[in-house]
């Protein structure tokens, strides 16, 4: 029996991420920063606290390389910032062309000669597994592949696995309607792969596939292990899990882990009692920012409603009304601002007035905002580096990297690419 620290996790990361555009533009999918750090960490996090540590990126692209590689390297920082002991190490896939996310699985588990069981997570979800319970589960089925399965309401938007008594996985049914789904279990695309899979890319039709052009797990390898008569296995758990795969999906996402994540692992101090309201921190300057947070606070002049959470280094004016918001590292918020239900990312400037309702803006952005000509963002998306003009009216637009917005612009339902 394997345990758990023997397993090794390949993160999958091939894709240009088009569904999150405009924030993916400049940015790996798996770096979007969400509750103040980049997405995949949290995968990380929550794996290595349960004693996995061996992890591979199967990287494709310059964009996915560079902001994962910078950030994570070997895996030292990551060990240090969490504590974890001994520490874990990071991988990269070799610079190789790829033809899908089980073909970049194929490429590590021979470049790396990986004879352990194979976890299989992607880059974009956020979930709570028991890594142990599933391996385990894995073992005792004696299954080829686990795939861990996720009730769900949206069924026509991904894979909906046809299950026996003995949750033996017989058919999958790609984005049916609801009224024809065979059940409401979802592909979750987390999966723990048997050691003897590498044998698996090794057959024929396999490798057809792959020269094809297209070697996808949902699409083309579960299909055809299914029709083979492999022995694949759904695993039901009862963690929280989200595809945080386009805006209105980050959104949802970041709403309930801030309302439901603990002070711990939002990695905050409180400063009003009896209220969820964390400010991040720990060096000298952070903490007397935290202090000066703190006593505004309590002398009203900042109100926090819901959950919210302030980064490192963060400015605060007087007025501020905050409800269901995060606030990344190094932002500066104006006087009489009003952040509600949004996520605003690190070193962002949001001026005088400003209200933001419902929207992901993102880093090193300026909002300028004047008492005279207020500015006003709802349901949008600002992506990285975009400077908006006093006065302008945004809704429901979404704005790509770079732009400059003139002042008193009125948007709605538009693209600005």
């Amino acid at each position: 029996m394997a345990n758990v620290s023997d397993i090794k996790v390949i993160i999958p990361l091939g894709g240009e991420a088009v569904r999150m555009r405009p924030i993916s533009v400049v940015t790996s999918k798996a770096m979007i920063r969400i509750l103040n750090r980049p997405l995949i960490e949290f995968t990380i996090a929550h794996l290595a606290k349960q004693g996995i540590k061996e992890f591979i990126f199967g990287i494709k692209g310059y964009v996915n390389f560079i902001g994962v590689h910078d950030y994570f390297q070997q895996g030292y920082g990551i060990s240090s910032k969490y504590k974890i002991e001994p520490r874990i190490h990071i991988k990269y896939q070799p610079r190789v062309e790829t033809v899908g996310n089980a073909d970049s699985v194929r490429i590590n588990i021979e470049y790396y000669d990986i004879k352990d069981p194979i976890m299989v997570v992607q880059g974009d979800n956020i979930f709570q597994l028991d890594a142990n319970d599933m391996l385990s589960y894995h073992e005792r089925k004696e299954s080829l592949m686990t795939i861990a399965l996720k009730p769900h309401n949206e069924v026509e938007d991904f894979g909906v696995a046809k299950i026996d008594n003995e949750m033996r996985i017989l058919n999958f049914i790609e984005k049916p309607r609801r009224e024809s789904a065979p059940s409401n279990l979802i592909n979750t695309g987390l999966y723990m792969l048997s050691p003897l899979f590498r044998e698996i890319f090794e057959e024929n039709e396999v490798y057809d596939m792959r020269k094809k052009g297209s070697l996808d797990f949902g699409k083309d390898l579960i299909p055809y292990l299914i029709r083979k008569g492999y022995k694949i296995y759904g695993y039901q758990y009862k963690g929280y899990w989200f595809d945080v795969g386009t805006p209105r999906r980050y959104l949802e996402a970041f709403l309930y882990l801030l309302k439901n994540l603990s002070k711990d692992e939002l990695q905050g101090e409180e400063v009003a009692d009896g209220k969820r309201f964390f400010v991040q921190g720990e060096s000298p300057d952070s903490v007397a920012r935290r202090v000066e947070i703190r006593r505004k606070v309590r002398e009203g002049k900042v109100i926090g409603e819901g959950s919210i959470l302030v980064g490192r280094h963060c400015q605060l004016g007087n007025n501020v009304y905050l409800e269901d918001t995060a606030i990344d590292n190094f932002s500066v918020i104006g006087n009489n601002v009003k952040l509600m239900r949004s996520s605003i990312m690190d070193r962002t400037i949001i001026g005088e007035n400003c209200i933001i309702e419902n929207s992901i803006i993102g880093r090193h952005t300026e909002i300028r905002s004047t008492q005279a000509s207020p500015t006003t963002i709802k349901d949008s998306i600002i992506a990285d580096n975009v400077v908006i003009g006093e006065g302008c009216n945004i809704i429901s637009t979404s704005i790509y990297p770079h732009k400059t917005i003139m002042p008193k612009s009125k948007f709605e339902n538009e693209i600005i690419s």
